[in-house]
């Protein structure tokens, strides 16, 4: 296997979820804008839009809608944002219709292109030796998230992400093996639970090495528990969300 810093640094990613109390510097604000920026795009729509929450009741409410102490606290806090309402404004205002902008295919287009922006912007965080945590509980409360954010038409808030200077060392956390998620041209059927025994193993050890008063929850008891079942949150809204916000109205 090849090794490089960039290699490396994606390998031993860690999340991180306690920051000092300390924001970024312009410098470092501006670089990752500019990374932002210069993301491959699809069609080159830059169907894509980064917004920095600085604003303390904004960062207070998000806070209280992802129920996670952590977002909106120490640090600097984003959302990514997919953005076809730029360009429907492009074609209004040069005498065009909406063209497919309503279409499921085209928010899907403005997906990847939010998705790609997202990760480059994450992989330059770690570059300067800043740490960030994923926020996808930004969809937690959709029809809440969008008041807060006061959101235009024609976009949709599809993952934040906390950044800062990190003030924890978290364990790695182990991954499915290869041979689970990485085939050559055809995708196997024959897939066994039982083969996962040495991997639940592994988590079980991984969570009571981390908290020895966490409940000790294994890979496939995890995915056999609440987490796909849990209606504690609104994310059935999405759909409504999205046509709410005339977003794949062809999807019914």
């Amino acid at each position: 296997m090849i090794h490089n810093s960039t290699i490396n640094q994606q390998i031993n990613h860690r999340s991180i979820r306690k920051f000092k109390d300390q924001t970024l510097s312009a410098e470092q604000l501006n670089t990752l804008y500019t990374v932002f920026q210069h993301t491959a795009t699809s069609m080159f729509m830059q169907n894509a839009t980064m917004l920095h929450i600085t604003d303390e009741g904004k960062r207070a409410k998000i806070r209280e809608l992802c129920g996670q102490k952590y977002v909106g606290a120490e640090g600097d806090l984003f959302v990514f944002v997919v953005d076809l309402y730029r360009n429907q404004q492009i074609r209004r205002q040069l005498g065009k219709d909406d063209g497919r902008v309503h279409t499921t295919d085209i928010f899907f287009q403005g997906m990847d292109d939010t998705l790609l922006a997202w990760q480059n912007v994450a992989n330059a965080v770690e570059s300067m030796n800043l740490g960030y945590v994923p926020l996808g509980t930004i969809n937690d409360h959709p029809l809440k998230m969008l008041d807060v954010l006061d959101l235009p038409k024609l976009t949709f808030p599809a993952l934040g992400m906390q950044v800062g200077i990190p003030d924890q060392e978290p364990q790695l956390k182990p991954r499915l093996p290869l041979a689970f998620t990485t085939f050559e041209n055809e995708y196997p059927r024959d897939f066994k639970v039982v083969d996962l025994k040495d991997y639940d193993q592994v988590v079980t050890t991984y969570y009571d090495l981390r908290d020895a008063n966490r409940r000790i929850d294994s890979f496939t008891k995890q995915i056999t528990g609440d987490k796909l079942n849990d209606k504690r949150i609104d994310r059935d809204e999405l759909p409504e969300l999205l046509h709410k916000q005339e977003l794949c109205l062809d999807w019914k």
